[in-house]
């Protein structure tokens, strides 16, 4: 390996890399190398849906990550986890397939980012699809990301919709078409009752191409560079430290907490942060590990008057039987489909005439037909569902910073969660409006009791109070490496980490602000038309080396 060179090194075999090395290999002049820290995903409960529970806690698959103390959640520390495997997180996630919000995207372009408005990035989205619905003028039909509705209604989330429905929140069948708000069915990236990761859908299908070589247990240390350009990658694996170079470029895709990480490491951050631990600078960004954002869950259970959940289900000898019975000879049923099965997006936060604050949904709800203390946790003995909220936009930002100079040992991450009025005002406005679904005609029937936050949780001021105390990240880290030309960029509207040669940062970091919704469809869109750029601008480097030579 020393002695070999690549074209493209790419960082982290996540939701971004996979796509990155599946789509540059496909050029068979192109040498590609991936490193991923993680093993091969060879476990069944990475390919199960409902294995979602299981690698929630896995050290081998699971990076398991704490924050630091948020002093917003009164000091306590959020458990995250990323996906430390073939895939990454789109190998451990909840399968949710949402892209976000039109306006999403034009924002990230009126903030400077050309080529990032909603128009530019749909086609994207669409060549990466391969829905089980077809295409339309929205949708992909063939690409290698299998899309799938859930296959069959559940009383449960039936009444859901129709309670969002008497809120004054219409049923949608389609969360990424034409407009967002609504309640209904999660697509889900399964295909035929297993779990389509980008490992599956990108790295399958190249895995066995000669130029792509693909390194697992190599945990990426930092960067080698000639001068401000990056030329290669230091990593430890099987005990030894190993060195690959590039003729062309690093592809960052580490993600949120380990793209910042890398970079602070390799002499790329902050000043003072570098010169604390005896870095030297290779070049001064600011920004680097600041701007991170989340979206921030709260769980309201519900003990349900029926025995039909999931609960239910895993609860009984027999139940647990059926459910297998179903996917083995159907592929269908809970097994199939993993923890969340319904959804709204809607406006919840108001003002003092009653009138909603934002233009477009400002929540997001996911529900599951079964309960627990916490997400992939034990459920609970009774028939119980859970109606999940977080606000999709928070002003909130926080930062990752390295303490170590070991790659392996965690950075510093404070989500500073909750740190503005209007974040507290619209999460506390989301809790509200999810008791109101579950007290409107349609869901009463179901409703046994509210467990959490339960009754004595009644004003305001109790509600944030539960929120503090009960919060927990809903997996969507982004931002620490975000997109812009201010002094604060990391990365211009290429992806290119500005100030230094040869690389670039391509996963959620490079996200300048949160989308509304899940972001593992974005990670993957990101990606897709990070190929694409960075073709472009192989052709027109060339183009202008046969132009200078002609003059010459």
């Amino acid at each position: 390996m020393r002695d070999e060179e690549f074209d493209y090194i790419v960082v982290g075999a996540g939701s971004a890399g996979c796509v990155l090395a599946g789509r540059l290999s496909e050029d068979p002049a192109t040498r590609v190398l991936l490193l991923e820290a993680g093993p091969v995903d060879r476990s069944l409960w990475i390919h199960l849906p409902i294995g979602y529970g299981k690698t929630m806690w896995s050290p081998t698959y699971n990076w398991r990550f704490e924050t630091d103390p948020d002093p917003n959640m009164n000091g306590r520390r959020i458990y995250w986890p990323r996906g430390k495997t073939l895939g990454g997180s789109s190998s451990i996630n909840g399968l949710i397939y949402i892209r976000g919000q039109r306006e999403d995207y034009d924002h990230w372009a009126a903030l400077g980012n050309a080529g990032w408005g909603y128009d530019d990035v749909l086609p994207y989205f669409i060549r990466s699809e391969g829905n089980q619905r077809g295409a339309n003028a929205f949708h992909g039909g063939d690409g290698p990301l299998k899309v799938s509705d859930i296959a069959a209604k559940h009383e449960l989330i039936e009444a859901f919709i129709s309670g969002a429905r008497q809120i004054g929140v219409p049923r949608t069948g389609d969360f990424n078409g034409a407009a967002q708000e609504g309640a209904g069915y999660y697509q889900l990236t399964t295909h035929k009752g297993w779990r389509c990761s980008t490992a599956k859908a990108y790295l399958v299908p190249a895995r066995h191409r000669p130029n792509l070589r693909i390194e697992t247990d190599a945990l990426a240390s930092r960067l080698v560079f000639d001068g401000r350009r990056a030329v290669g990658v230091s990593y430890r694996q099987g005990g030894e430290m190993k060195t690959a170079r590039c003729r062309a470029e690093v592809l960052l895709s580490a993600g949120s907490i380990q793209s910042p990480q890398l970079l602070q490491l390799s002499g790329i951050g902050p000043r003072a942060l570098l010169e604390r631990m005896g870095i030297p600078v290779v070049h001064e960004l600011p920004g680097v590990g600041e701007n991170l954002q989340d979206h921030l869950q709260i769980r309201l259970g519900y003990e349900c008057s029926k025995p039909i959940t999931t609960n239910d289900q895993l609860n009984s000898w027999f139940g647990q039987a059926g459910m297998g019975l179903e996917w083995l000879m159907r592929r269908t049923g809970p097994l199939a489909v993993g923890i969340n099965q319904g959804g709204c997006f809607m406006r919840a936060l108001k003002d003092a005439n009653g009138r909603p604050v934002a233009a477009t949904p400002d929540i997001q709800f996911h529900v599951a037909t079964l309960s627990a203390d916490m997400a992939g946790g034990k459920v609970h003995p009774y028939s119980g569902f859970t109606m999940s909220v977080c606000q999709l936009r928070p002003e909130s930002r926080g930062h990752v910073r390295i303490r170590s100079l070991d790659a392996a040992e965690p950075p510093e991450m404070q989500p500073n969660y909750l740190a503005t009025e209007l974040d507290r005002a619209t999460t506390v406005a989301g809790v509200k409006a999810a008791r109101a679904i579950a007290e409107a005609p349609a869901m009463r029937p179901y409703v046994k009791r509210e467990v959490k936050p339960g009754a004595d949780a009644a004003s305001d001021a109790d509600l944030l109070e539960f929120c503090r105390n009960n919060g927990a990240t809903i997996f969507h880290p982004t931002g620490t490496c975000r997109m812009g030309s201010d002094p604060l960029a990391v990365v211009d509207a290429r992806l290119r980490v500005h100030g230094v040669a040869g690389l670039r940062v391509v996963d959620c970091s490079a996200m300048p602000t949160l989308v509304s919704g899940n972001t593992n469809a974005p990670a993957v869109m990101m990606a897709e038309k990070a190929v694409d750029m960075i073709r472009e601008d192989v052709r027109a480097a060339a183009a202008a080396t046969t132009t200078s030579e002609t003059k010459t």
